[in-house]
């Protein structure tokens, strides 16, 4: 597995647990941040790693801090989600 495919899987699944546990589904998310739902699904399976915006519009939509999202990262070594 690339290290940019670990680190989209990690952040998707963060944000599915985000949306799960505010009960919204995919397309409910997906309208409120204005992003399609096929890019949803997308970051979702860790297929995409969403750019800086998008990350700003999910947390908008989630209600939460950027970092709330990206905390996932801290129990990682980042070194090795790096490419080399």
């Amino acid at each position: 597995m690339s290290e940019v495919t670990h680190a989209a899987e990690l952040l998707g699944t963060r944000i599915r647990e985000m949306r799960k546990k505010r009960r919204l589904t995919q397309v409910m998310l997906a309208e409120t941040s204005g992003i399609p739902q096929s890019h949803m699904s997308s970051i979702e399976r860790g297929a995409m790693l969403p750019n800086l915006l998008t990350l700003f519009r999910l947390a908008a939509a989630l209600n939460c801090k950027v970092s709330a999202l990206v905390s996932v990262f801290d129990r990682e070594d980042l070194s090795k989600l790096l490419p080399k």
